[in-house]
């Protein structure tokens, strides 16, 4: 064997791309796991979650950002600066368009954006969601793309389908510097498990939902304890925010019955994280205009 064939790479990826262009599916296909909160609302993920693909030649880590977008509040500007923030300091980065939409400005902004990090990191472009259009349709997808910017690779994939998936990886990870693993075998997050377990059941509260609820949504996990005298139960109390009084309604729904079903979603996914049975008990208050205030920001961890 060859000592290039010997050779170990890790580093940081991310994915960038208007809010719901697939990217945290992709990274719990790269993953293999469920890291980051999906959800057919734009604006889910709020935290720069890792998700770590374990290979023998390599270790990935991705880091999911906020999708970006011309902000309209404190929160809008927070969560963008979380986004060039983590641009920065990555080794690659995978820009996300969906085979499904056109591209539009928003994707042009992030275009522009991005050419002023890609002379030092390498920009891949990604046309995802390639199982919901035929291969006429993403052959344009991938032309339109690649009047955007200069890209060092160019590829469509779908996670549902595990379509190229191993494929992103292996050009993904020829982006990154040779080093050893950064985190030890097994781990698939750093992120603390409050704060995946807080995005859980956000990610039950968002389903199903008017619209204009995402941006309003917040959870705060206030307590995660081993229920006393017994091993095998984890008591977790967790608040929901939510902006007005009216918007708390449409979460708790008529009698209860909507907080009881994100309750039902949420326990399930948590119990999946932890293997261990989890008692859940759910809180909605109103903390009024949190977006704007940069007090209840910082409480609720922005």
């Amino acid at each position: 064997m060859t000592s290039s064939e010997n050779v170990h790479r890790s580093g940081f990826a991310c994915f960038v791309g208007r809010p719901n262009a697939g990217k945290s599916t992709l990274t719990n296909s790269l993953v293999g796991s469920k890291v980051a909160i999906t959800s057919s609302k734009p604006q889910t993920t709020r935290h720069a979650i890792r998700g770590i693909v374990h290979r023998p030649d390599a270790q990935l880590i991705i880091v999911d950002t906020p999708g970006l977008h011309r902000p309209r509040t404190l929160l809008g500007r927070r969560l963008n600066d979380l986004v060039y923030e983590t641009w920065s300091e990555v080794d690659v980065i995978g820009f996300c368009v969906p085979a499904d939409q056109k591209i539009g400005p928003g994707d042009r902004f992030i275009a522009q954006q991005l050419a002023r990090v890609a002379r030092r990191t390498p920009v891949l472009g990604i046309v995802t969601k390639t199982d919901l259009v035929g291969k006429q349709r993403v052959a344009e997808q991938l032309l339109a793309l690649q009047e955007l910017m200069d890209f060092t690779e160019l590829i469509p994939v779908s996670a549902v389908d595990d379509f190229q998936v191993d494929l992103l990886s292996d050009l993904l990870i020829k982006q990154l510097p040779e080093g050893p693993q950064l985190y030890p075998d097994g781990e698939l997050t750093d992120e603390p498990e409050t704060t995946l377990v807080a995005e859980m059941i956000r990610e039950a509260a968002l389903e199903g939902v008017r619209d204009e609820l995402p941006h309003s949504l917040a959870v705060s996990v206030e307590e995660m304890v081993p229920r006393e005298g017994r091993r095998d139960l984890i008591d977790v109390h967790a608040v929901i925010y939510v902006e007005r009084q009216s918007q708390k309604a449409i979460v708790i729904g008529r009698g209860g019955q909507r907080l009881r079903e994100v309750g039902t979603q949420a326990r399930q996914q948590i119990q999946r994280l932890l293997g261990s049975k989890i008692y859940l008990d759910l809180y909605v208050k109103v903390a009024k205009d949190w977006q704007r205030d940069p007090k209840q920001l910082r409480k609720l961890g922005f």
